[in-house]
């Protein structure tokens, strides 16, 4: 499952891409499943009325392995197991696109994934308005994979197409989240007139993103918990690279293959 030069040129483009059936179905419901080893302790597995939010306060927690909020769980126990990055990060099919777009034997070798990030049903919650970041660690390559349906309106991934080659050229480095003056001022102007691509799907479906691109994680007005499984691809020189200002050519650091495709 190789990338063909129309969907590089939409990733170059666009700073996303979205692929869909990629994920392996077994590894994705033993994911699901981990989720309830473990669960805040006010929702109960078979009674989805407990899964909308807010959380108590009483299972708000700040523990790294499991990340609970108001409306999100970030539950990160099982990133480093074998089975979860192969789910994800070192799938063979996802794997080799990656190396498309970052070069063959460039990549690092994947050792954990961010973990299971969940985002709970909001209920009868006001509609907050939508907004998007830059991530400030350094990496090159995200990859979103949902293992569970997400439906519309369901959490997803939002991205804001083409903001990648704004956001690149207003921080200081390449990588780093060091912003440069005018960062806030593109940011404003990247909310008002760009508007957002709701990255829906089944589960299986992946998101490669640019690190530059404006993204955040949609608002779930939908009944069930939006599951998602998140990693950074990195180059082996990134260490190498990261301080450095942001090149003239903004893919100077990424595969041949893809500097090639006319944007």
């Amino acid at each position: 499952m190789l990338l063909t030069s129309d969907e590089l040129r939409f990733f170059k483009r666009n700073g996303y891409l979205i692929k869909r059936g990629v994920m392996d179905p077994a590894l994705m419901a033993r994911a699901r499943a981990c989720l309830w080893d473990e669960p805040p302790p006010s929702m109960k597995r078979d009674d989805p009325r407990t899964w909308v939010g807010p959380l108590p306060a009483a299972d708000l927690s700040k523990d790294p392995d499991s990340v609970r909020g108001e409306y999100h769980w970030k539950y990160r126990r099982i990133g480093a197991d074998p089975w979860a990055v192969r789910m994800l990060a070192t799938d063979p099919a996802i794997f080799a696109m990656a190396e498309q777009m970052l070069g063959a034997g460039e990549m690092q070798p994947p050792e954990r994934i961010r973990g299971i990030y969940c985002i709970l049903p909001f209920g009868d919650r006001p509609r907050p308005p939508v907004g998007c970041h830059c991530d400030g660690h350094p990496f090159h390559l995200g990859v979103v994979g949902y293992i569970d349906d997400v439906a519309p309106g369901g959490g997803g991934f939002h991205v804001w197409p083409g903001s990648h080659r704004t956001f690149y050229h207003t921080f200081r480095t390449g990588y780093l989240r060091d912003t440069a003056p005018g960062h806030e001022a593109a940011m404003e102007r990247v909310n008002r007139d760009t508007p957002p691509v709701e990255c829906h799907g089944k589960a299986g479906d992946i998101v490669f993103w640019h690190h530059r691109l404006g993204h955040m994680a949609g608002h779930n007005y939908s009944d069930r918990i939006r599951q998602a499984v998140l990693y950074d691809y990195c180059k082996r020189d990134l260490e190498q690279v990261q301080d450095q200002p942001p090149a003239a050519d903004m893919w100077q650091h990424w595969s041949p293959q893809l500097r090639a495709i006319a944007p």
